[in-house]
């Protein structure tokens, strides 16, 4: 009686090993058959989402303000404008920290303005990208928003001060006609200065289907003075206008931007200049 107790427990131990056994072998399958998912998925997902994150970033200028005729700026100012100004004026300057002391065979050129006021306010400036039409004292200026090529992921700008406590800002349009203030920085600084700002992701520059690329346009530049700061250089009552005023300058306007584009079997029917051609008469009753 007794060796068959012992017999029937050893039976039963050797059952429940196997049976653990068994279990362990599964959970083993199931781990390795995990990994392997796991192991497809890693490979697999970067092939399927590369083309998405594929990016060729592209320095380009958008103005160099060498050439007035072709690339003409305006400005307007705010309440306290001391009439007749703002002024803009290209002058014969440039950065050195970008062309050297003494660049040869260029004609090199900076966007400046002249800016004065009444009284101490908030007061601002604006500088227009526009059209020049007419001569002499017939010259009108039209805005002409530029366009920015690619997705813009920054925008670089050089800019003169003489130290005043003011501002600027930048204003994008993006393609569903919403005007986006990006703030620039203070111009608390001296001489040439490097600025560049990054153009947040909340601002579209796509959309879902063909053509997917919409990019920004630049309206403006705006110059901002606090009101704590002078309306105007201190010199005496008497003194001419030139002494008085507060100069900025500007040169080489560029954009740092994404031109990459997926090619698919079709591409070149989303081509906005394709479609213009081949509907544009028909889809505006022409």
């Amino acid at each position: 009686m007794v060796c068959e107790n012992i017999i029937e427990s050893k039976r039963r131990q050797v059952h429940n090993l196997d049976h653990e056994g068994v279990i362990r072998m599964k959970q083993h399958v199931i781990k390795a058959f995990c990994l392997s998912l796991l192991f497809i998925a890693l490979v697999v997902s970067p092939l399927l989402i590369a083309d998405e994150n594929t990016v060729n970033l592209e320095s380009r200028v958008i103005q160099t303000f060498d050439d007035p005729e072709a690339e003409p700026w305006f400005a307007i100012g705010s309440k306290f404008a001391t009439k007749g100004f703002p002024i803009v004026q290209y002058v014969k300057t440039w950065p050195i920290a970008v062309f050297g002391s003494n660049p040869s065979n260029k004609d090199l050129k900076a966007l400046g303005v002249a800016m004065l006021f009444d009284r101490k306010e908030y007061n601002w400036v604006d500088l227009i990208p526009g059209v020049k039409k007419g001569s002499g004292d017939n010259v009108t200026y039209e805005p002409k928003e530029l366009d920015l090529p690619g997705r813009v992921k920054m925008i670089d700008i050089w800019i003169w001060s003489g130290n005043l406590n003011y501002y600027i800002e930048a204003y994008l349009r993006d393609y569903k006609g919403v005007v986006h203030t990006l703030p620039m920085g203070d111009l608390t600084h001296v001489g040439w200065k490097n600025f560049r700002i990054n153009i947040p992701s909340s601002i579209p520059q796509g959309k879902s289907y063909l053509p997917k690329r919409e990019g920004l346009r630049l309206v403006k530049l705006r110059i901002w003075a606090r009101p704590t700061e002078v309306a105007a250089i201190p010199t005496s009552a008497d003194a001419p206008n030139y002494e008085k005023a507060i100069y900025f300058y500007f040169d080489q306007l560029k954009v740092l931007t994404d031109t990459f584009e997926t090619l698919f079997d079709g591409d070149a029917l989303a081509d906005p200049n394709f479609m213009k051609e081949t509907w544009g008469s028909q889809t505006d009753g022409k």
